[in-house]
């Protein structure tokens, strides 16, 4: 197993658009041969699995208010949320790496993780529901997997010192409302900061990355253990990546299942974001979400405009109610009769 550097001309990346788009350049794009692995820490963010509905998952006013990015992941699971106290790890397997690595199982890419931190203190450590590290019976790490031909990406969080009530709020509880999203199970959280040894508790997050990796790696020194460190060419590729799918709002916000189309609206009243298919000269579904109003008022604006015909003068009618002004704003009407009913005979 050998290191995956994923600085930056020497500066640590904490951008979690970029971090969460590394593993799929790897995977798909530079293929390196072999057993890597990379582990780096994001700026607060909520991360999506990429079979969710985000109105499901996450508050966008507090988001919005907090400058928490959204972003979603190419392998499955549940939302996690991420900050400057948690490091995420991932294994990207390339090949036959011939030492036991293999699709779809978790302990093998568990072990090394909790080796060293049993190395670092940490007793009671253990796995449950196959994908989750658990200390003292609480979850501390959720493990997700995507592969692509040869190779794959299998890694999780390691939850140092998260801020767990940001998390909480950042978080939504389950929703009734039905959706095609797969839903996250949230279950008690535990910070591992308080179970390592005295000498690991007070450690900023870089020294605890150090202190963690080289103990994977078993030597003293990060500038012993083999690595890779990602080129100007690298960089020059995840950033056309970036810009094709992975930094877009149509990829974190909008590609929530069950829609064929999405448009972001800034508004006067907030952001709004549509999800929506046409069909047979009919909106067959809709989905508004954003910081405009409450998530009940976007869902029942939503619920209303299902079945309109995909004309101006038929979603006009609709919005101009006054209830629906009321929350969405006179400025909205217009703007989202062009995005519902543009290239409609299309539909």
């Amino acid at each position: 197993m050998f290191l995956i550097d994923t600085s930056r001309q020497g500066q640590v990346v904490t951008d979690a658009v970029v971090n969460q788009s590394i593993d799929n350049y790897l995977v798909n794009d530079l293929k390196l041969p072999g057993h890597g692995l990379m582990m780096y820490v994001n700026q607060p963010a909520v991360i999506v699995g990429i079979n969710q509905t985000v109105a499901a998952e996450v508050d966008f006013h507090y988001l919005a208010a907090h400058h928490v990015q959204l972003v979603r992941r190419t392998s499955g699971g549940g939302a996690v949320y991420h900050d400057e106290r948690n490091l995420i790890f991932e294994h990207i397997v390339n090949g036959d790496p011939q030492d036991g690595s293999k699709f779809g199982d978790y302990t093998v890419f568990a072990q090394p993780i909790l080796r060293a931190l049993t190395a670092m203190g940490v007793a009671d450590l253990g796995i449950s529901n196959k994908s989750a590290l658990t200390v003292d019976g609480k979850k501390f790490s959720g493990m997700t997997m995507f592969k692509s031909g040869n190779g794959y990406a299998a890694g999780g969080t390691i939850m140092y010192d998260l801020n767990v009530a940001a998390a909480q709020q950042a978080l939504i509880p389950a929703s009734d409302r039905p959706h095609r999203g797969v839903a996250s199970n949230r279950v008690p959280i535990t910070n591992l900061r308080q179970y390592l040894a005295p000498a690991y508790q007070d450690l900023d997050i870089q020294s605890f990355r150090e202190a963690l990796l080289c103990h994977i790696f078993e030597v003293e020194r990060l500038d012993q253990i083999e690595t890779y460190h990602l080129s100007t060419q690298d960089w020059a590729i995840i950033d056309q990546r970036l810009d094709e799918k992975y930094r877009t709002d149509a990829w974190n916000y909008g590609a929530n299942p069950g829609f064929r189309d999405y448009r972001a609206l800034s508004l006067p009243t907030g952001q709004l974001h549509v999800n929506f298919t046409r069909q047979a000269g009919q909106l067959k579904a809709v989905a508004l979400f954003g910081t405009v109003g409450t998530p009940t008022d976007l869902h029942e604006i939503s619920e209303q405009l299902v079945g309109t015909a995909t004309t101006a003068a038929a979603v006009r009618t609709v919005l101009m109610m006054p209830a629906i002004t009321a929350i969405l704003g006179p400025a909205a009407v217009e703007p989202l009769v062009q995005v519902l009913t543009e290239d409609a005979h299309e539909g």
